[in-house]
């Protein structure tokens, strides 16, 4: 039978080969591709899709006691501080997607897609 040793040995090579095989996230904020059906109508008159551009990551935020003027002014209920920023779009571009509408019918229509990304305050609603 083999040693403690030598089996937690084994295990440890495994779990690192294991890990070669997968793609660590990319730090930061980044533009990320993403297919988007589009349909001219609920009922799917006319359809195609389109690869689009989404803005993805992380970006840094803290938390820390809040200074006395904050404590004083929020009656002593605001008595942490949190800052933070978001991964947002910070630049818009057009792009055009064709639709199939049955036989050979075509039409054309404009989406938007992120052409920039940046971490920035955080919004609810930005568009």
């Amino acid at each position: 039978m083999a040693s403690p040793q030598t089996l937690l040995l084994c295990l440890l090579v495994l779990a690192v080969m294991e890990g070669w095989g997968r793609q660590a996230p990319i730090p930061g904020c980044h533009l990320h591709p993403f297919n988007v059906t589009v349909r001219s109508d609920r009922q799917g008159t006319c359809q195609g899709s389109h690869v689009a551009q989404a803005c993805v990551g992380h970006c840094e935020s803290s938390a820390f006691p809040s200074r006395y003027s904050v404590l004083v002014a929020s009656g002593y209920r605001h008595n942490v501080t949190s800052v933070s920023q978001c991964c947002t779009i910070s630049g818009l571009r057009k792009v055009k997607v064709q639709l199939q509408c049955g036989g050979d019918r075509r039409e054309e229509l404009e989406i938007f897609t992120a052409r920039t990304c940046q971490c920035d305050m955080c919004r609810l609603s930005r568009y």
